[in-house]
């Protein structure tokens, strides 16, 4: 039972540090962006970046963030909201983490958040002319989110029956 409660933590702060982490990065885009695109420049990078068309994609983004940034602050304001939601989302797992069993529904909420992200990046991502290989990366949030909340809820299962 201990071991089983155990694993279920770790799966479920696996999912609040990815909740925190993609909502405390939400906040400075523009100055993360330029030190990407500074690496990207760096001498063992700068072909790789060039031939994946890494390096034009995150120029252009950089370009457009900026540009919006200066002429219309207030377009970040939405991305604020997006960083805290993550974060709200992040609290939302403290239940499961202190009470799995009974929390057991935000796991499933979950994975019912993770399957959303494939149909929005797929509809979304074209009608914003996000390139394809951008869009399969961001489908991968919700993908690999899945492994850790399956892996939760299996030990909630496990859980459940020793309690009966």
């Amino acid at each position: 039972m201990v071991a089983s409660l155990r694993r279920a933590r770790v799966a479920i702060g696996i999912v609040m540090l990815g909740l925190f982490v993609s909502g405390v990065t939400a906040f400075p885009l523009e100055t993360e962006l330029r030190g990407f695109v500074r690496l990207l420049h760096r001498p063992a990078l700068v072909s790789f970046a060039m031939q994946s068309h890494l390096l034009p994609w995150f120029e252009r983004v950089l370009q457009a963030l900026t540009d919006a940034n200066q002429r219309y602050p207030f377009l970040a304001y939405g991305t604020d909201w997006l960083a805290f939601a993550h974060l709200v989302l992040a609290v939302l797992f403290i239940g499961p983490f202190v009470d799995p069993v009974r929390n057991k529904w935000v796991l499933q909420f979950g994975l019912i958040a993770c399957a959303g992200v494939l149909p929005l990046t797929f509809i979304a991502g074209p009608i914003r002319t996000i390139p394809f290989g951008w869009s399969l990366i961001d489908s991968s949030f919700g993908v690999f989110g899945c492994v850790p909340l399956v892996v939760a809820l299996r030990q909630v299962r496990r859980l459940e029956r020793q309690h009966l």
